[in-house]
């Protein structure tokens, strides 16, 4: 049981994931291969070299639920299930716009459904090679439900139009998985307009919304209560608690033995300084800084009274890495600061204005590659050296482009650096810990056998 504060530990949740916090472990190799001699700057011919200890870690979303494709997404649907089951539930209506989000009151034809006997129908979309639709479907047979209705976009991103067999691509990874799960699969031939990956046109951009909202009313019309979930869950208003509260699984795993088999373990793991995660819509991202933040001020309070206690390190940092290019940084670090103070007003954060700043929000976009969902030739390499490495499999989508930036961040000294300038100690003896959040997705890899 992950011990949380009021008022968030009052709000309803429907566990999916195990009831031991997904693992974190070291990766002793790959600490190994980028920190057992100074490593030289290709460009400008300079040693990289810094005089703390750091050791990589990953947190394994994709070991977190026993329901299929393991992944970020289940932590974050726990929280829209008790509004799913409702008889009146407060969310779950297709909001007008391109954004394809969730309303935040409740329509008509959901405060019914207790009287009219009707059955609630997940409805949600997703890129071609979705994980989100995956788990979504996966929650819609755990909870037996009606099959759900995945609309997926062709064109979203690069990855369909990179890839050299395009019958593969739309028949193997997620699409196979989603028709094993018995999902309805709805293909769209243009691009979503999900602004985190649409890389469409405007005439595009109108037949798909089009499409979305042809499919939600038509589902109302055949006397269903279609529930609309977000791709992602992230304009869902509920999307950004499930990452609030993995900040505190975090936590609490820090005062654990690490797991590393065969190897003697110290007598805790130690707090995690630098935490790397994918940032695309960004609620995952956000919940993750809202739940530090409501974390920061308990061990403020505890610490007061515990002064040899690691308060005096600098405060953990959360480094999203991008992994689509078509947005400006400046826009994602908008919404992802909007994401976490949505969670934060949640979970107890009486003035999210005030405590949660742009300060808090880390994007880097230098590793989101050519398109959303298209394999570069760096994130191939990473894919291939993380398995070769550590025997983890990442995904070509997500995993692959965060692994990339952790590594950057690490082997070019970056992380050091930043130690240093926000008032780390530095010298023999000092430890920083590097978590990477593995978000799953290798069901997506098969698609991708052309070019990972």
């Amino acid at each position: 049981m992950i011990p949380l504060p009021t008022p968030f530990s009052q709000i309803p949740r429907y566990p999916l994931l195990y009831p031991t916090p997904s693992p974190i472990h070291p990766l002793p190799t790959l600490t190994r291969t980028l920190l057992r001699s100074p490593y030289t700057n290709p460009t400008t011919n300079k040693n990289i070299n810094t005089n703390i200890n750091i050791t990589l870690h990953l947190k394994r979303e994709d070991h977190a639920s026993p329901l299929t494709s393991s992944g970020n997404k289940y932590r974050k649907l726990e929280y829209l299930i008790p509004d799913i089951l409702s008889p009146v539930p407060k969310y779950g209506s297709l909001a007008p716009g391109p954004d394809h989000g969730t309303l935040t009151s409740p329509q008509e034809h959901h405060t019914n459904r207790k009287n009219n006997n009707k059955e609630v129908t997940l409805v949600t979309e997703g890129a071609l090679q979705s994980n989100h639709t995956i788990q979504v479907t996966s929650i819609a047979n755990h909870l037996n439900l009606p099959r759900p209705v995945i609309i997926l976009h062709k064109a979203t991103g690069g990855g369909y139009a990179q890839v050299p067999d395009k019958s593969l691509f739309e028949r193997t990874g997620n699409v196979q998985v989603a028709k094993l799960l018995g999902a309805d699969v709805r293909v769209l031939d243009s691009a979503t307009v999900t602004t985190s990956t649409s890389t469409s046109t405007n005439r595009e951009e109108e037949e798909d919304q089009d499409g979305v909202h042809s499919i939600f009313t038509t589902l109302q019309s055949e006397n269903k209560s279609p529930y609309w979930i977000p791709s992602g869950a992230s304009l869902h208003p509920l999307g950004g608690l499930g990452y609030a509260r993995c900040a505190f699984e975090i936590a609490y795993q820090e005062t654990q033995p690490p797991l590393q088999p065969g190897a003697p373990a110290p007598t805790n793991l130690g707090r995690m300084d630098y935490i790397f995660v994918a940032c695309g819509s960004g609620s995952t991202h956000g919940g993750l800084i809202a739940g530090l933040k409501l974390l920061e001020r308990q061990e403020r309070e505890t610490h007061h009274q515990d002064p040899d206690s690691t308060a005096r390190r600098p405060p953990r940092k959360i480094i999203g890495v991008l992994t689509s290019p078509t947005r400006p940084r400046s826009y994602h670090e908008s919404r992802v600061l909007q994401f976490a103070r949505q969670a934060g007003r949640l979970i107890g954060i009486e003035d999210v204005e005030r405590e949660i700043t742009m300060e808090d929000v880390h994007v880097d976009e230098r590793f989101a590659g050519t398109a959303y969902g298209e394999v570069d030739d760096q994130t191939g390499d990473m894919v291939r050296l993380m398995a070769r490495e550590e025997a983890v499999l990442l995904d070509p989508v997500y995993t692959g482009k965060v692994a990339r930036g952790m590594v950057h961040w690490v082997r070019e000294g970056e992380v050091g650096r930043d130690w240093v300038e926000r008032g780390g100690r530095e010298g023999d003896g000092v430890g920083v810990n590097v978590l990477m959040v593995h978000t799953g997705g290798q069901s997506a890899l098969s698609a991708y056998a052309d070019v990972v």
